[in-house]
């Protein structure tokens, strides 16, 4: 459902690739030219969050940036998780101005 959404730069212009190997990890969504991450979080995040945050701050010292979505925030509100998206895109990119 999300991939549908940003998938052949239709988000913006933005350009993402899914299943992205960095460092050690497969990153969900990768929009390489914002150095931005999504993340699709189900039910085994509570049990993985402490992991998960190891993790964000290993991919943050490689200029990412990481921002989480819960699977059923994109099904029940793909609407407002597009705006984030594009929001935190729009934000990388007047940074690199």
């Amino acid at each position: 459902m999300f991939w549908r959404e940003v998938r052949g730069r239709l988000l913006g212009g933005f350009k993402f690739r899914r299943q992205v190997p960095i460092d050690k990890f497969i990153a969900d969504f990768v929009c390489e030219s914002a150095k931005l991450i999504i993340e699709l979080d189900g039910h085994q995040h509570a049990d993985t969050e402490n992991q998960d945050l190891a993790r964000t701050a290993i991919l943050e010292t490689k200029g990412y940036r990481v921002i989480r979505f819960w699977n059923h925030d994109v099904y029940d509100n793909l609407d407002g998780v597009m705006i984030e998206v594009l929001a935190e895109l729009e934000l990388a990119n007047n940074r690199e101005l």
